[in-house]
């Protein structure tokens, strides 16, 4: 080709050339430079009277989506989709935009349609041209990403806004005065209404005072043993103090992480105008939460609702909130078997006493534990209460197994001298499976399925052991 059939006219020349092409690229063959048109961009075609007649590829992927060859003989404007091909016939009449390139969408074999920037350059005629162009898959991948993650953020925006909304008109709306506090320099940095009230002061001069100022002298030390305790352990036991007006409260604590911040939430309730009937609600639940027995409230789902203190220390649990929503048999029961026996007996009579099982705390480790048992419906469902009491302590052995042991024990080894020792290993081994047998049915309450399950044995090989300790397999 020559300098002046590789320009494109004055009139609609809109980017900077070559000064001296005919000087620079003079004895370049066809395949040179084919070469570098086809390094240069990442699709070119050679478009006459509209049909494509050659076509070089750059990126492999570009032809597993049917582009190359495919096109020979094909129509340029039939391959791509519907609303480019306005376009495509602009590029076939010599027009580009400002830029001097028009995007396509070219029809892929899979579900999503490939980008293509063109642009034009004349050869040896009106109706003969090399069509350039850029694949834009990856800029359109690109923009994709970031109008998710701009909709990812416009929803969580959203969310938090009206959490932040539910939260002001709780807090706001709370009939008890809660306080703020931030637990590093212990100052007030949110108060509702009620706290505005009970303490006689404008919200606005009690946020940036410290928490001491609402109290008289005597109560600091109280109060500063409140805060602290709560700030290290998450919450404290509740507290009476006095306020600056001589006002008597009563103070509880607990503690939440925000911004990598500590904070407290000081909830005060007025100990004149206390309903007697909450005072003994209250009385009672510190009662409850310092029995020595552990206790567990759960629901029809065995998903635990409450527990109180002593739960929590077997559990080594940082709080009782923390159990809130688990399965039971998280805490509690040797298998899920032992704790679908609980229920249906519970379902079956309402009361269980002295249910040997075992207990987990949060680490994995196991301990023997006696639970008794009561259902308490309601007007939403039915709820359970399970007292769990550590035995590991215990003296005394359990007097089910071990009355049966120590004479077994005495007739196996009487007959040391008499019979062989193959015959003694074989008696062992009988009495260990008779017992273990009969520890199971105990516990699963004579169900034969839950006590093969809790042996690890097929309900058919439980019936077959039976037989064999001579215990009655019948059903």
């Amino acid at each position: 080709m020559d300098a002046k059939s590789s320009h494109i006219p004055p009139s609609k020349k809109t980017r900077s050339g070559f000064q001296s092409p005919g000087e620079h690229f003079v004895g370049l063959s066809a395949d040179k430079v084919a070469d570098l048109i086809g390094a240069a961009t990442d699709i070119a075609l050679i478009v006459e009277d509209g049909i494509v007649k050659d076509v070089a590829l750059a990126d492999k992927t570009l032809i597993s989506n049917g582009y190359g060859d495919a096109w020979l003989g094909k129509a340029w404007i039939d391959t791509v989709t519907v609303e480019s091909r306005p376009k495509i016939e602009a590029l076939l009449n010599g027009e580009t935009s400002d830029m001097g390139w028009r995007q396509v969408n070219h029809i892929s074999k899979s579900s999503l349609d490939v980008p293509v920037k063109y642009t034009t350059v004349p050869v040896d005629g009106k109706d003969r041209f090399i069509a350039l162009g850029r694949d834009l898959s990856d800029l359109s991948q690109l923009q994709q990403k970031l109008i998710n993650a701009h909709q990812d953020l416009e929803r969580d925006y959203s969310r938090m806004r009206m959490a932040e909304g539910r939260y002001r008109l709780l807090f706001n709306t709370s009939s008890e005065a809660i306080l703020v506090v931030n637990a590093q320099d212990w100052t007030i940095e949110e108060a509702n209404s009620a706290a505005e009230t009970l303490t006689d002061h404008i919200r606005l001069n009690l946020v940036g005072q410290p928490i001491s100022s609402l109290f008289k002298s005597a109560s600091t030390g109280r109060l500063n043993t409140l805060i602290a305790s709560a700030a290290s352990q998450g919450m404290s036991s509740d507290t009476d103090l006095t306020l600056s007006s001589g006002r008597q409260v009563e103070l509880s604590a607990s503690a939440f992480t925000e911004n990598d911040q500590k904070r407290v939430i000081l909830r005060l309730s007025d100990n004149r105008i206390q309903p007697s009937g909450d005072r003994a609600t209250r009385t009672l639940d510190k009662m409850v939460d310092h029995l020595p027995d552990g206790l567990v409230i759960a629901d029809a789902d065995q998903r635990i609702l409450m527990i109180n203190g002593t739960f929590a220390q077997m559990s080594q649990l940082a709080s009782t909130q923390e159990a809130t929503g688990t399965p039971l048999k998280t805490y509690l029961g040797r298998s899920s078997t032992d704790i679908n026996v609980l229920y249906s007996t519970l379902k079956k009579n309402g009361i269980v006493r002295n249910f040997a099982t075992v207990s987990r705390d949060r680490f994995g480790s196991e301990e023997k534990v006696e639970i008794s048992a009561v259902t308490a419906p309601t007007q939403t469902g039915t709820l359970y209460a399970f007292s769990v009491r550590s035995v590991s302590r215990r003296l005394a052995p359990s007097p089910g197994l071990d009355e049966q042991l120590p004479s077994s024990t005495t007739e196996l080894t009487e007959l040391v001298g008499r019979v062989p020792l193959k015959e003694i290993v074989n008696e062992s081994s009988v009495l260990i499976e008779r017992l273990c047998i009969e520890a199971a049915l105990k516990i699963s309450d004579n169900n034969r399925a839950s006590a093969a399950e809790m042996l690890g044995l097929s309900r058919q090989g439980l019936y077959s052991k039976l037989k064999r300790v001579g215990l009655d397999a019948s059903d």
